[in-house]
């Protein structure tokens, strides 16, 4: 069983940058951040394939967002520069035995907790 334990989250003017940090237990091929606006669906952020350190972002997200992982602490980070009022939701860590795929929240099977990220303009 995979455990995921978030931390990072915090409150932001626009153009700030804020960095998101899961700690894992258990070994994954693939890990995954994916954030919920209020009123709205679960979305996937990023993906890291952890077998050559693949990486995939979400158009909203590319240029400003970078997915990394400290294999020797088993920690996936979440580096957010020029943040948008537009990125406020909670965010979640998750992860897959499998490599990865589409970044989509049904490809995963362990998630963390949420942790709130605020952008106020």
């Amino acid at each position: 069983q995979v455990q995921l334990q978030e931390s990072g989250g915090g409150s932001v003017q626009s153009g700030g940058s804020l960095k998101l940090s899961c700690a894992a237990s258990g070994d994954t091929r693939c890990m995954a951040w994916f954030r919920q606006a209020p009123g709205k669906g679960r979305e996937g952020v990023a993906q890291i394939y952890l077998v050559g350190d693949s990486t995939y972002y979400a158009d909203p997200v590319k240029g400003r967002f970078t997915i990394s992982r400290d294999n020797a602490k088993n920690i996936l980070y979440l580096q957010m520069n020029n943040l948008k009022p537009e990125d406020t939701g909670m965010y979640y860590c998750a992860a897959r035995y499998g490599p990865c795929s589409v970044l989509a929240s049904t490809n995963f099977n362990f998630w963390g907790q949420e942790t709130q990220v605020t952008v106020s303009s």
